[in-house]
């Protein structure tokens, strides 16, 4: 489209109506009135939420029909929408509106992200690098030892090559051991280091970085200039180096995660970040879809290759498509590395490859029908979904081929025609006619991507996760319509549900249990704390069962109420929330110098601003058991591990530990 030049002063017009020649702007109302009536009709209708009648649902779903108050809409958005408010956070949604916040979450592009959290994620490099830089940069611990012992076979890519040479000369020579030495490949107890820890430090020092507290450990480190912090991880033991981690700051850390395990540099600088987005960004339903759309699309961390391979995977094929069209999201993720990897696609070929071979040849690989399984089951149509056995051989055969590019050539995506099956396919009753190439794998994916059964169950899933275990039918119904209508348009789907009467219903207000990383998080939140080491925080979410990144099964982590509620969890949570209540959590600083203030003359008051409500009388009578009892306050610190108990902790932690909390 050609620039326009509006004119300053009033133009000669030749050629034009007089009616023009007088009133110049005439032509350009005109236009504007017709630009405006070529756009959507919704863009210019402000959306509403719509009640349902009593009668759009079964009987069960009676409390979908009710309405909320207006400060129950607030604190649910807070809890449903986000990883759990702020100090603040309340008033801030109330002076906005519900509508204007709701329209900033939903278009995050619109809203700068928190200078906060980029300082935080600042450091750590692995989450900005391609598969390539990522293969590069961190190779694994034994093949830098191996090296350095002489024995290794060095990388045949030069640039690899390079920097494995380059880290082994950080080593001597090797020590003198018996011949019958057994020695871990994964150690490397048997080499001097060429650097030493007397360049560095004092015999004082390194007797209090052996022996000392925590805090004089942490002050040493201050003292090493920031330039030699690579050299003096090197001077350290592979143990001394994991001792210090819970100590150092995050740069000097992953300088010795580094030295110990380069690859273990990766997975925790993802989970860091996860940790750190979901404290600080403020961006917060797009954070909670990245997390949901991961778990839909569950690869796990540990699996070989995909240590390399899961940053870009959340970061190129998750986190663009959150609001976008659900096909771009299933080709990202189907073709992703992590993803082919994870389900072993890269090796499956045509079975005509292994015939053609014959019976004595040892390179048989054939068919794998894992990726095609997971894809019917659990990425698109659902168990229920009308799918056969042979469906998931039919899909299996149209995605031989698609397959990894070797590392030294970037390890993305890669099609390999010669081991593609040819043949003709019949994918739920369409037929995908022999000759094909790549296009057969796309051509499954558009089927599955725009048919009704994929946009109920998509449906289905977010609704669970947003609104209930058990979404009234309504809601789900309305939400696949949009889905079929719009093309899978996630964005419109999420806002058919964000501006649903059943979203905003007392069937859905804290009907959801947190999972431990929203709990973790949420509780963070809610006492305003400092995330000091999200290295450090991520180790907690280990205990209480949801290690970031490592659900070994496709189907991810659970997002129903009943697999995160066992009475050994609970206590797991109650002491985690004393725990930070008082200070206690490694990688967390709260500051508690108000809370004494504050609930001096009334104890429920501090409960009431960590909970941004009164608390429930099941919670008001364990915060009264609690004053009235100093045993029971040894004991709930002790079982915490938290230290000497304060009282304002003590009901701040009640508080964090409630069930009220547990919900949202």
């Amino acid at each position: 489209m050609a620039a326009v030049n509006f004119p300053r002063n009033r133009a000669v017009l030749t050629g034009v109506s007089p009616l023009v020649k007088t009133r110049p702007y005439l032509c350009w109302t005109l236009a504007l009135m017709l630009l405006l009536s070529s756009l959507p009709f919704s863009l210019g209708k402000p959306k509403k939420i719509k009640q349902i009648k009593a009668t759009a649902n079964p009987a069960d779903y009676i409390a979908f029909s009710k309405k909320l108050d207006k400060e129950e809409r607030f604190r649910h958005a807070l809890d449903r929408l986000t990883f759990g408010p702020r100090p603040g956070d309340l008033e801030r949604i109330q002076s906005m509106g519900l509508k204007k916040w709701l329209d900033a979450q939903v278009h995050p592009e619109k809203n700068p992200e928190s200078p906060v959290l980029q300082e935080h994620l600042a450091p750590l490099e692995s989450l900005r690098m391609n598969i390539r830089e990522t293969y590069l940069r961190y190779p694994s611990p034994q093949l830098i030892a191996n090296v350095a012992r002489g024995k290794g076979q060095l990388p045949d890519d030069p640039e690899l090559r390079a920097i494995v040479v380059r880290l082994a000369d950080r080593y001597l020579e090797r020590k003198d051991l018996p011949a019958n030495a057994q020695l871990d490949t994964a150690e490397d107890s048997d080499l001097n280091l060429r650097m030493k820890l007397g360049d560095f430090l004092t015999r004082e020092q390194i007797q209090t970085l052996k022996n000392g507290k925590p805090e004089d450990k942490r002050a040493i480190l201050e003292t090493i200039p920031r330039e030699k912090w690579a050299d003096f991880a090197w001077s350290l033991s592979r143990r001394e180096r994991g001792q210090l981690f819970n100590v150092a700051p995050v740069a000097l850390r992953r300088q010795l995660m580094l030295a110990n395990n380069p690859q273990n540099v990766v997975t925790s600088d993802l989970s860091e970040a996860k940790i750190l987005r979901a404290v600080y960004s403020e961006h917060q339903l797009q954070e909670l879809l990245v997390d949901f759309w991961f778990n839909h699309f569950n690869v796990y961390i540990d699996k070989g290759s995909d240590h390399y391979l899961v940053t870009s995977y959340e970061r190129d094929a998750i986190r663009p498509h959150v609001f976008g069209k659900f096909f771009d999201l299933l080709i990202a993720t189907a073709k992703s590395p992590a993803m082919m990897f994870y389900l072993d696609n890269w090796q499956s070929v045509s079975p005509d490859l292994d015939n053609a071979r014959g019976p004595k040849s040892k390179a048989k690989r054939g068919l794998n029908e894992n990726y095609g399984r997971e894809l019917l089951e659990l990425h698109t149509l659902g168990v229920d979904g009308g799918y056969t056995q042979k469906d998931v051989i039919e899909v299996a055969r149209c995605f031989t081929g698609w397959t990894i590019a070797n590392p030294r050539k970037g390890g993305d995506f890669e099609y390999n025609d010669k081991v593609h099956d040819k043949g003709k396919k019949i994918v739920l009753g369409q037929v995908i006619p022999a000759g094909g190439g790549m296009s057969d794998g796309m051509k499954v994916l558009e089927i599955l991507a725009h048919h009704p059964a994929t946009a109920h169950f998509v449906s289905l899933r977010l609704a669970q996760r947003f609104v209930a275990d058990n979404p009234p039918p309504s809601l789900v119904n309305r939400m696949a319509d949009t889905f079929v209508k719009t093309g899978g348009d996630l964005r419109e789907v999420m806002e058919t549900m964000l501006y649903a009467g059943e979203f905003w219903s007392p069937g859905s207000y804290r009907a959801k249990v947190k999972t431990p990383l929203e709990m973790v998080v949420s509780a963070v939140r809610a006492t305003g704390a400092d995330v000091t080491s999200a290295f450090l925080l991520n180790n907690q979410l280990q205990r209480l069962g949801e290690p970031l990144y490592r659900k070994v099964e496709p189907n991810g982590y659970p997002i129903a109420n009943a697999d995160w509620v066992s009475s050994a969890s609970l206590l797991d949570r109650m002491n985690f929330a004393l725990a930070l209540a008082h200070n206690k959590v490694p990688g967390v600083n709260v500051d508690l110098k108000n809370w004494q203030a504050i609930s001096k003359d009334d104890p429920i008051a501090l409960a009431r601003m960590i909970l941004e409500q009164d608390p429930s009388e099941q919670t008001k009578a364990a915060i009264e058991k609690m004053l009235g009892a100093k045993d029971l306050q040894l004991e709930l610190a002790q079982n915490a591990k938290a230290g000497p108990p304060q009282v304002p902790s003590l009901i701040a932690g009640l508080s964090l530990g409630s069930p009220e909390f547990q919900r949202r």
